[in-house]
């Protein structure tokens, strides 16, 4: 199967265990991986027929500002549904990222890595 790689989607979220981070927020960095069969788009060189991933970047951006959830596994997961929804798209990676996470002595970041299907 193809696949198109969309990487650095940030945006600014509310998603953390913390009652701090649901309520300061803190920063968020998305890639993904998105299967799609990009034989019919290479063929006609038509947007019509392939994904348009400005909307999967749409969506990732309106997720990270508007949810708030305790766990980025949460985050993640609604990330992957929703992207799913897209047309054209079989299968996704979704690689969320906290990049400042409110951990004493620890200036790493935390990554989930999931990969959904329909």
């Amino acid at each position: 199967m193809d696949s198109i790689k969309v990487t650095g989607i940030r945006g600014y979220g509310y998603t953390g265990l913390l009652p701090e981070e649901r309520t300061l927020g803190q920063w968020f960095e998305v890639d993904l991986v998105l299967w799609v069969d990009l034989q019919p788009s290479g063929k006609s060189d038509n947007l019509d027929d392939t994904v348009d991933y400005r909307q999967a970047i749409s969506l990732v951006k309106h997720l990270l500002k508007t949810a708030k959830f305790a766990l980025v596994e949460k985050l993640a997961d609604v990330i992957a549904e929703d992207v799913l929804k897209i047309k054209f798209i079989n299968k996704v990676r979704v690689k969320l990222s906290k990049l400042s996470p409110p951990i004493p002595d620890f200036e790493g970041r935390i990554t989930i890595d999931i990969t959904r299907s329909l």
